[in-house]
């Protein structure tokens, strides 16, 4: 069995977890500070209420009479100077990527600050393929942060997400960021990758950041518990068997690590090079909020 890890997150100067509790959390992005509802936070605040009230730009409030605290539909309330949308930069190295936030209607503000730790590894992987241009598909995509690190890395990307607003979203940080080249695909994850097993199409890079529940560009139905085992079979046909590597996220409440931990030794066996834990970030007041399961396990 192996040890569960909580990996450190990664300093991130345009981005702060300013404090959490009470099922909500205070975040920075850029200049601009939002508070938005957090299921995993149930321990009280650090700061009193007045504070978060004088502190936040914008305030996420769930739909009125909407009494589950895991729900991400609601509405956004902004103060004036408070846009809908923004840009912030994520730094490291060399790498300067532009990221357009914006206040949607499900809580989200597009970025996911806990991956940070996966955007680092996955450019570090790449950069030490011995394949020049690494073929990496980037499943359930969003966004697409981890699109554009691993295409300011040296990879060929393939970015599938099954919300043509989402990936439209992702382009323009793409081009925002100087960078080219990624293929967009508005498709069913589980979809195309049966056909890219037909087609006999080979990946050295893998990501996947499922939902709990999701439908696909033409009504496809995706239940996490019911269909993950299926897809990560599949998913191991088309990486590359002596050159890989491959990052799981869940961010379902259900799931733990063992689970993750299971799945992947009985589909890909026992892997040489396999970490498995929670991602967290820390607020000022040092309380880590845990935000999801990930498994990186990569050929060498």
């Amino acid at each position: 069995m192996l040890p569960i890890q909580a990996l450190t997150p990664v300093a991130w100067p345009d981005y702060e977890l300013i404090d959490c509790g009470n099922f909500e959390k205070l975040e920075r992005f850029g200049k601009y500070i939002v508070a938005r509802p957090e299921p995993q936070a149930v321990w009280d605040k650090s700061l009193p209420e007045q504070e978060w009230n004088k502190l936040a730009g914008a305030w996420f409030r769930r739909e009125e009479g909407d009494k589950d605290r895991n729900s991400e539909r609601g509405k956004w309330h902004t103060r004036p100077g408070q846009p809908d949308k923004w840009w912030m930069h994520y730094q490291r190295g060399k790498m300067d990527l532009q990221l357009k936030l914006s206040l949607s209607s499900f809580k989200h503000v597009g970025i996911f600050p806990e991956q940070a730790v996966n955007w680092d590894y996955l450019t570090k992987k790449i950069r030490s393929m011995k394949v020049p241009h690494p073929r990496l598909l980037n499943l359930f995509a969003y966004t697409g942060v981890a699109s554009l690190a691993a295409r300011h890395a040296g990879a060929e990307v393939t970015h599938v997400d099954s919300v043509k607003q989402v990936i439209t979203w992702a382009r323009e940080s793409m081009e925002a960021s100087r960078l080219d080249g990624i293929r967009w695909m508005v498709e069913d994850a589980p979809k195309f990758v049966v056909r890219e097993i037909r087609r006999g199409n080979r990946y050295q890079g893998l990501i996947l950041d499922p939902p709990a529940y999701g439908r696909g560009p033409n009504g496809e139905k995706w239940v996490l518990e019911e269909q993950i085992n299926e897809l990560l079979k599949n998913c191991a046909q088309i990486l590359d068997p002596d050159n890989y590597f491959c990052i799981i996220n869940l961010y379902s409440i259900g799931f733990s690590p063992l689970i993750v931990e299971n799945l992947v030794n009985g589909i890909f066996g026992k892997v040489a090079h396999m970490e498995i834990g929670e991602l967290y970030l820390p607020d000022r007041f040092s309380k880590r909020l845990p935000l999801g399961i990930f498994c990186r396990f990569a050929s060498c």
